[in-house]
């Protein structure tokens, strides 16, 4: 398994805000700290405008460095527009690595599976995941799928792949509940799955299986994950239901597939991430709970 990551990421905060520091220095000491996975860690590189301009529009790259808030989720912080860069390297090289035929997952901040091609917002600035799939499909592969398990719609993802040939977005999630969107399909690949706040926790679960299925019989060449762990029953966001062995089980359930694939850290904001993060990893590289 290989993890790209960087502690420097954690260099931005606003006191109170839950898209904390801690969710990454946490999480990287728990996998330090364990020896059931063998983790071969790097750094991420750069990213150069060329991939960030195939998602957004060149006004959102200006406006990253404009002092001023995106909206009340979203500060703008000193520096932002370097830390985004360096979430979408780590993105690039996850990719990177899934080619290669190495399992990998970025763990950055900030995420990005809310930001569209001109707007930041919902603690995302620029969009990973979105980025790294157009920079597959510019570089080669012909069918690329977007898993996203995160509780919250990934409205910028789909937004930003809708109708593109090629490339299918799954997502499940809680709906109604911010963004607002997701609450159908859309368009030719915008595939969603979304479930009433406070069902129980097999209906939640009977929805990701119902995109994992769907998702197979798209017979993709490259999954691309947003793995966001604020489903969890006790994430402090939202009214979650999942439980640790879900996060495990999706991971598996990915393994099976057996094409290349990466993930890409979104949401997540209970104490209990880094053990969430911890199990769908073990789940991705076959290993028990």
């Amino acid at each position: 398994m290989k993890i790209i990551t960087d502690e420097q990421c954690a260099g931005y905060s606003q006191a109170g805000h839950p898209e904390s520091p801690e969710r990454i220095t946490r999480t990287l000491a728990r996998l330090r700290r364990q020896n059931e996975l063998a983790i071969q860690w790097a750094t991420p590189g750069r990213a150069g405008d060329t991939p960030i301009l195939r998602a957004h529009e060149p006004e959102l790259l200006a406006r990253l460095r404009i002092p001023k808030d995106f909206d009340a989720d979203t500060p703008f912080y000193e520096g932002i527009d370097a830390y985004a860069r360096a979430a979408v390297a780590g993105a690039l090289d996850a990719l990177a690595a899934a080619r290669a035929g190495q399992p990998a997952i970025s763990l950055m901040r900030p995420p990005g599976h809310h930001a569209t091609r001109d707007q930041a917002m919902g603690f995302c600035y620029l969009n990973n995941i979105a980025i790294a799939v157009l920079e597959a499909a510019a570089t080669g592969t012909r069918r690329i799928a977007v898993f996203d398990f995160d509780v919250h719609h990934g409205n910028g993802t789909e937004a930003i792949l809708l109708d593109r040939p090629g490339i299918a977005c799954f997502s499940t999630h809680l709906y109604p509940g911010y963004p607002g969107t997701g609450r159908a399909n859309v368009g030719n690949n915008g595939f969603n799955y979304p479930v009433q706040p406070g069902v129980p926790r097999e209906v939640y679960r009977a929805a990701l299986e119902r995109a994992l299925e769907d998702l197979k019989r798209f017979s993709p060449d490259l999954i691309a994950v947003s793995a966001g762990f604020d489903a969890y029953v006790r994430d402090p966001l939202v009214d979650g239901v999942l439980e640790p062995e879900d996060f495990h089980w999706l991971g598996r359930s990915l393994r099976g597939f057996n094409v290349p694939q990466f993930s890409v850290l979104e949401g997540g904001y209970s104490n209990e991430l880094p053990e969430l993060v911890l199990a769908y990893l073990k789940g991705l590289a076959g290993q028990p709970r």
